[in-house]
């Protein structure tokens, strides 16, 4: 028997398959509210606090964040590779829905998901390309994110915040191998979501949550919500029509 219904993840409204109770089969292409009319009001953000890799998935699951996509910024080499970065920082670009979530609040990740206090590098990864750089898109962006360090420095009076605030330039989406790192580490998600090619991977909604769930970013309410509805499939088979 072929079965078929609507499973809502999240903002994001999926058609798909099931070929029998536990063989689940989505569609090649996947249809999702942000990639329409609603792109009109999104905004981005850039940021660079480490690992690329960690950076998206942090971001992933926010209410209001609508995709991440890793890539360099903050240097002058015209075309930066990942074994050839030249001056270039490792960085996550958000695209959010403002009337959801605020850059304020975006910041307040950023802050948390790095120490912003360290030289030359995050944790075990040491080199220039893992710095702590805030990328602005204007002079209202400039004067909040100068705020919120002020903030963090007051937080602590023994050490110096090295975050940098620029002025973005270009962004440079990194190799599509670089995207959704987390989520890839996980062939079970990948096929629950019908083993997207890899541009609409990069692109998809879904995907971004994913890789911020499969590394366990979460916040705990979505981390719940998201276990429930992957218990439900595979319980049931299929999933019951509820949004999460």
């Amino acid at each position: 028997m072929r079965l078929a219904t609507v499973l809502v993840l999240g903002a994001t409204i999926i058609t798909w398959a099931a070929n029998s109770a536990l063989s689940i089969r989505f569609p090649d292409r996947i249809s999702e509210y942000p990639d329409v009319a609603v792109d009109q009001t999104l905004r981005t953000a850039v940021f660079a606090l480490g690992s690329f890799w960690r950076s998206e998935a942090a971001f992933g699951c926010l209410d209001g964040v609508v995709r991440a996509t890793v890539g360099y910024a903050g240097g002058s080499k015209p075309s930066p590779e990942y074994r050839s970065l030249g001056d270039h920082a490792e960085c996550v670009q958000i695209e959010y829905d403002p009337r959801i979530i605020r850059y304020g609040q975006l910041l307040d990740v950023f802050w948390t998901s790095h120490d912003s206090r360290q030289v030359f590098g995050q944790g075990p990864d040491v080199g220039n390309q893992y710095r702590s750089i805030i990328f602005t898109n204007g002079t209202e962006e400039s004067r909040i994110a100068a705020i919120s360090k002020e903030r963090e420095q007051a937080l602590s009076k023994n050490s110096v915040v090295t975050t940098q605030i620029q002025q973005l330039g270009t962004f440079f989406p990194a190799e599509p191998e670089h995207q959704k790192f987390e989520l890839k580490r996980s062939p079970f998600l990948l096929q629950l979501i019908g083993n997207l090619p890899e541009q609409e991977l990069e692109r998809s909604s879904l995907a971004t949550k994913l890789n911020g769930y499969a590394a366990e970013l979460c916040p705990p309410r979505m981390q719940r919500q998201i276990d429930a509805k992957i218990n439900d499939i595979i319980r049931k088979g299929w999933p019951i029509l509820r949004e999460i």
